[in-house]
């Protein structure tokens, strides 16, 4: 077993905690293995915001509890990273516009109960302004870049928790996901992506969100274990979030059945995400999985040409509720809230119509499916100080054309996982994307880690550029 605490930034969230237990290691041993990978990737990565002041404190904390014989969960003492707009006591928390702000004096609710279970915050992480762009870039922050090529992103909006996991600063990031920002950044990364169920994880006491009820929190990590240890920490019922009670329905016990989406209508796909992908599906198919291919069973066209009004109108009512924030927000999402509060309430009232009808379909749909399988996102990473890619295969596309497999999940507040799969010939990450019946979580990361069992991943590791690299790709 490792000893040496330069060894520990390769282990998972799982492996250091039984490291702990055996007194093989402290948890002091791996903060300072996760510091000295951060302190040589950071220059050329930008992923974290800011660091946490309290990060030894909370180390010798949980070392002490060790020794005693009573640690808060087999998971005490971990690393994590948390991305910057998830409220963690102690720290600033923002939604990454320019401008000071004070320290937050409490965690929210997914935070409070990852840090209740003994977990040590590294470091808050990089984000785009209000978490409303696939790529990972902001006035306050910079531009951050994907370990396994600099010049690239590692996508959004949790974006820098994707370069910090990736590169092995600490096993768990916890972050958000309110149209994909879990599961693309993972895709893009090599890394396991899992959005819940709406409600799996409930929110409370966290900055307001921009994205309707689209957004959960969540966590980027190394393997399906580990996803699967902090869900349960972080998951459970809360008397004042109301989702947060369901019960997930019963399936019956047969053959599962799984339809394969290769393209959603006439958006573009890079063709080596479409070949990767489908050398995937016969993981699934070996596994017992009956695979048919054909279209989504349910029309999303409706709500993706609403989808940018979204976020416009959900930073208009940002920031008429606190207009300060509005003031120190950069030109670009002042003019998006600007659209947003001139447009007419008929928009969001259609919206919501056509969110409720998506929740309806999904679930019927999902009454003869067991899984929808999608690649993550439809692009390879791209430059990392640009927005979106303009072209996907030869084709032009809009700032969501990467994105067209992932924001209806968020919407039909469906559970599922990115997972990494064979990388594209230059060794970039790809990710298959696995959607499941509301509820069916504990299914889904079941299949996940029987897939993950047949083609392991998480031994690939990005590798460390050198200086004059950096430099030519920062160009």
């Amino acid at each position: 077993m490792p000893c040496m605490s330069t060894e520990l930034w390769r282990l998972s969230a799982i492996e250091l905690g039984r490291l702990f237990a055996a007194g093989h290691a402290s948890p002091v041993d791996a903060l300072e293995a996760a510091q000295a990978r951060a302190a040589a990737w950071e220059p050329h990565l930008n992923a974290i915001a800011r660091e946490n002041p309290r990060a030894r404190d909370e180390a010798e904390a949980s070392a002490a509890r060790w020794r005693a014989g009573a640690p808060l969960s087999a998971l005490d003492g971990v690393p994590m990273t948390v991305k910057e707009f998830l409220v963690t006591g102690g720290m600033p928390s923002t939604y990454a516009e320019p401008g000071a702000a004070p320290a937050s004096a409490q965690d929210e609710l997914p935070v409070a109960r990852a840090r209740g279970a003994g977990l040590v915050t590294l470091a808050k992480t990089t984000m785009p302004e209000f978490a409303v762009q696939g790529y990972t870039a902001s006035a306050r922050f910079g531009v951050t870049r994907n370990p396994w090529n600099v010049a690239l992103t590692p996508g959004g909006s949790t974006g820098g928790g994707a370069a910090a996991t990736a590169a092995g600063y600490a096993p768990i990031a916890l972050g958000t996901d309110g149209g994909g920002s879990l599961r693309r950044p993972a895709g893009h990364t090599g890394l396991v992506g899992l959005k819940s169920s709406l409600g799996r994880v409930p929110r409370h006491g966290g900055l307001p969100s921009p994205l309707l009820d689209f957004e959960v929190a969540g966590a980027l990590t190394r393997s399906v274990a580990d996803s699967r240890a902090v869900l349960h920490l972080m998951q459970g019922a809360d008397p004042r979030v109301l989702w947060s009670t369901f019960a997930a329905p019963i399936r019956p016990d047969r053959r599962l059945r799984a339809r394969y989406v290769e393209r959603i209508g006439d958006a573009p796909l890079d063709p080596a995400i479409a070949h990767a992908c489908r050398r995937a599906l016969s993981d699934l198919e070996a596994l017992g999985v009956a695979v048919k291919e054909g279209p989504l069973p349910f029309d999303i066209a409706g709500l993706n040409a609403l989808w940018p009004e979204i976020g416009k109108i959900g930073l208009a009512r940002l920031f008429a509720a606190d207009p300060a924030l509005g003031a120190r927000a950069s030109a670009s999402y002042r003019a998006m809230a600007d659209e947003g509060a001139r447009a007419p309430a008929t928009v969001l009232a259609e919206m919501v119509e056509r969110v409720q009808a998506l929740r309806n379909a999904a679930n019927a749909a999902f009454a003869d499916l067991d899984l929808i399988v999608t690649p993550s996102a439809a692009a390879m990473p791209w430059a990392a100080d640009a927005v979106y890619p303009e072209v996907i295969d030869g084709q032009p596309v809009g700032p969501r054309g990467h994105a067209v497999y992932s924001g209806w999940v968020n919407a039909a507040a469906l559970p599922a996982v990115s997972l990494p799969v064979d990388p594209a010939p230059d060794g970039m990450p790809i990710g298959l994307h696995l959607v499941a019946g509301f509820g069916q979580d504990d299914r889904l990361l079941d299949l996940a880690a029987a897939m993950e069992a047949r083609r392991p991943f998480a031994d690939r590791w990005p590798v460390l550029p050198d200086p004059a690299r950096f430099v030519e790709a920062a160009r």
